[in-house]
């Protein structure tokens, strides 16, 4: 080995808050598949773990990583990692980028387009796992609706261990949100499980089981979420640890807490409710959690230890929480990095422990990342601001009334997404004065950076176009999709707190910020070293399904050759 290439495989884990300050807009694409696929002479893992945290930037590795010491430093420092690692597409949100992370392909394949949806056939938003026709098992308090993942049209890598291997694998998911669970194991799984924060029960579906599973029954008996009623959130590190000042303007904290630590859980009094099982789940207290609970599935249904190839999928939800409420610079944001790290490192140590070290996989990944807070942008001399959900509404309406009466002509605005009323686009795309009316009332709105027509989407001409061809769907996806300008963010007027509606921040769009985030490995099967080449999310099915000896179905993701054990 040449010391130049040695140098660029090397593990490096350093601190720099401003090591990756010019957040490119270029957008990452996947890599070419490599002819030089090492031999498959080594042990095949027994355990898949996949680990998801929702909202985790990439540049918080290099951010934030420097005061982390346990399972965030052991896999980052130990494992494999791509820092350049992106989605390539627009709609950067939670259940699209899980679907993309279990299945390998990208939200235009597996179908999966958005969290929820304008259905034109029923004329009402839809969710990405809502089912009719299954019925949410309950391991508390009753439950009405149905979830599933009907609308997900890839095979997961969870499913194709069943498929391939039969029913000697077994998958476990969980995560605070019916999305996450659901995403990472797919149509199948032995348990799938999410947390209700209304009524503070946890839940799956029929779609897997009929009945809540006993060993699940009993960690929830021995562990109930109400224990930490009457806590309170405290910084884990000393202060001087965190980076940046501390309950900073424009920060909008959610659940009754200040902008400034501690962050109670409850009110104090009372019984637990809502409002608690709501502030638990923004909480270190709920990753960790978590982590207990896919523990207490290892050992109870002994993965890793059975003939087959078992999955197991953890979506840590809190960091998204906060995120939304008080930034990416928050020191909210480095407590919850701080709590994951010895979280993982616990649930890393107990795998050690019982299935052996250098018998499982582990990969590491994001559903997405996250704009700053408009207002501090502002704040510092850069252009930002919020799309208005309510004002694209009218605005659009307004140009069109002149060529097509009076309205409504709009049946939707989500995001990204403007849904026309029905029928109303091929009679608009046939009429190039209404279109163009359109595309340059929508153009005007401050912060749109363009107009993309679904037609533009069907045929793209440019990479904004091509981002967004990545993510369309003609049943989901909106007539008009309207691309915003850097640190630009799309909200609905109800989501507000005045003078200005929304969170403090979200995602969702193609700006490197939403798209970039962590793609990692560590364990069995894993060189270890920092490699710089492009990568995305949906790389990290086929390069689990390659470790384990899998053919999938398709993918549009690569393995990633760099990071295998010659």
């Amino acid at each position: 080995m040449t010391a130049s290439h040695e140098e660029a495989v090397r593990p490096r884990f350093s601190v720099s808050p401003f090591a990756r300050g010019a957040l490119l807009l270029a957008l990452a694409v996947p890599g070419p598949a490599s002819a030089a696929v090492p031999a498959a002479n080594r042990t095949r893992p027994k355990l898949i773990v996949l680990l998801v945290v929702d909202q985790m930037r990439g540049d918080y590795v290099e951010r934030y990583g420097g005061v982390w010491t346990q399972g965030l430093r052991r896999i980052f420092a130990d494992g494999a990692r791509f820092p350049e690692a992106a989605y390539p597409y627009l709609a950067t949100v939670t259940c699209a980028g899980h679907a993309t992370i279990a299945t390998g392909t990208f939200p235009s394949t597996h179908g999966v387009v958005s969290n929820a949806w304008w259905d034109r056939e029923t004329s009402r938003y839809v969710t990405c796992t809502e089912d009719p026709d299954a019925r949410i098992v309950s391991y508390g308090q009753p439950s009405t609706g149905g979830d599933s993942a009907r609308r997900l049209a890839s095979p997961t890598l969870a499913e194709e261990l069943r498929i391939q291997f039969g029913a000697e694998s077994r998958s476990v998911t969980v995560s605070l949100k019916p999305r996450s669970s659901i995403m990472l194991a797919g149509h199948r799984g032995d348990a799938v499980t999410w947390f209700d924060s209304r009524s503070g029960s946890w839940l799956t579906s029929s779609a897997y089981i009929a009945a809540p599973l006993p060993f699940l029954q009993e960690f929830l008996k021995a562990h109930p979420v109400d224990a930490d009623y009457g806590k309170a959130w405290l910084r884990q590190l000393p202060a001087s640890a965190y980076l940046y000042e501390d309950a900073v303007p424009d920060e909008r904290p959610l659940y009754g807490w200040s902008a400034s630590f501690p962050h109670p859980l409850s009110k104090g009094g009372g019984l637990p409710d809502a409002d608690f099982y709501a502030a638990w789940g923004a909480s270190p207290y709920s990753d960790a959690y978590l982590g207990q609970m896919a523990a207490a599935a290892v050992d109870a249904l002994n993965l890793g230890q059975g003939k087959g190839i078992d999955f197991l999928g953890v979506s840590f939800s809190a960091l998204d929480s906060v995120g939304h409420s008080f930034g990416p610079r928050s020191h909210e944001v480095q407590d919850i990095l701080a709590g994951l790290d010895a979280t993982i490192g616990a649930l890393l140590a107990r795998l050690d422990k019982t299935v052996g070290a250098g018998r499982y996989v582990v990969a590491l990944s994001a559903d997405h990342g996250v704009a700053p807070i408009p207002e501090q942008v502002t704040a510092d001399g850069v252009p930002a601001g919020r799309i208005v959900a309510d004002d694209v509404a009218a605005t659009l309406e307004k140009a069109l009334q002149p060529y097509f009466g009076a309205g409504p002509h709009v049946a939707n605005v989500s995001y990204t997404d403007v849904y026309l009323a029905s029928g109303l686009y091929p009679r608009l795309a046939a009429n190039r004065g209404a279109l163009e009316a359109a595309r340059h009332a929508l153009l005007a709105i401050p912060g749109v950076f363009r107009v993309l027509t679904s037609d533009d989407v069907r045929e793209p001409r440019n990479d904004v176009a091509r981002a967004a061809a990545l993510n369309f769907s003609e049943r989901a996806s909106g007539d008009f999709i309207l691309v915003p300008r850097p640190y630009w963010i799309h909200v609905r007027a109800e989501e507000g707190k005045v003078p200005t509606p929304g969170p403090g921040t979200t995602h969702g769009t193609n700006h490197l910020y939403d798209r970039r985030v962590p793609v990692a490995f560590f364990g069995a099967g894993i060189r270890p070293g920092e490699y710089m080449g492009a990568a995305t999310p949906a790389d990290i099915a086929p390069t689990l399904a390659y470790l384990a000896g899998l053919t999938p179905a398709a993918t549009d993701g690569r393995i990633l050759v760099e990071a295998l054990a010659r």
